[in-house]
């Protein structure tokens, strides 16, 4: 039964690797990837002293480090409430609701969040207008201020559910003699969930982390490209995936983005050893 995914992994994960000669290249598609002219760490120096550089990256971190701070906390915060509901009926009515969007593209997200912020008839701008809140409609979605808050409470929103099944399945797992017992020297529901739960799923929280640690620089391709459709966003929404599809499809510069790319992966792949050396000394970790 491993063999198909193992088979997926290898044709479209690992055979592709070889395009990866293309960043130390100045890749020609007419001579191919073993007869183009090879160029070193040329297009790594002209990433580095880009003016674009600066941006890029701190957009990238910024907003990476941003959806760490509340997209990874959302899901467990989600699984600890949906744990204390006791009516079963209106807990699955909850879980449906929340997994929904996880199955949504983010062209469907995309078009929700801009029917909902439009200028005209955008049900926020409907609302605040009503609460004499502001005196005329607001364009969210093309000024910068706006932008970041939009960007990350849509991907709250849409994988929030979706990311809980994993926490409440560990939760469940939690042995209830332990939340007797703390019952027992007076605990109320609230301070279990520190003394019993929480510690009982760090295991499980500490993968998760290291993850999403490794992913630092992974910022968002569909959804920072769908929504900052405006080109006074630029600012803020120019992180390193767009960057890359932008210098690569569009400018046709395949061993350039091939390398902003690569560097990408290769930071990514030191902080996932970092964070997964820092978490071994805890006790959790994935080697």
């Amino acid at each position: 039964m491993v063999i198909p995914g193992l088979l997926f992994l290898f044709v479209f994960s690992y055979i592709p690797l070889y395009g990866l000669l293309t960043a130390f290249q100045d890749y020609d598609m007419f001579k191919g990837f073993f007869a183009s002219p090879w160029v070193g760490f040329k297009h790594f120096r002209i990433f580095f002293e880009s003016p674009e550089f600066g941006e890029v990256l701190s957009n990238t971190i910024w907003i990476s480090v941003l959806k760490l701070l509340v997209c990874f906390p959302a899901p467990i915060i989600l699984a600890l409430m949906l744990n204390e509901v006791k009516n079963m009926y209106f807990k699955r009515i909850v879980q449906t609701i929340s997994y929904l969007p996880h199955f949504f593209s983010w062209v469907i997200v995309a078009g929700f969040v801009s029917s909902m912020l439009a200028v005209d008839n955008g049900s926020l701008n409907m609302a605040l207008e009503k609460l004499n809140l502001i005196d005329e409609p607001i364009n969210f979605l093309s000024l910068p201020e706006y932008f970041w808050t939009i960007l990350i409470s849509a991907n709250v929103w849409k994988e929030i559910g979706f990311a809980s099944i994993v926490y409440l399945a560990a939760i469940a797992g939690v042995d209830p003699t332990l939340y007797e017992a703390a019952a027992m020297d007076g605990a109320s529901r609230f301070k279990q969930v520190f003394l019993v739960t929480l510690p009982s799923i760090r295991p499980i929280i500490i993968i998760f982390m290291i993850l999403a640690v490794g992913n630092i620089l992974n910022a968002g391709f569909e959804d920072i490209l769908l929504l900052a459709i405006s080109p006074t966003l630029a600012e803020v929404a120019n992180v390193i995936d767009t960057y890359v599809y932008r210098v690569g499809f569009k400018n046709s510069r395949y061993s350039y983005a091939t390398a902003v790319g690569l560097l990408k992966s290769v930071i990514n792949l030191g902080l996932l050893i970092a964070a997964n050396a820092i978490a071994r000394r805890k006790g959790s970790s994935l080697w």
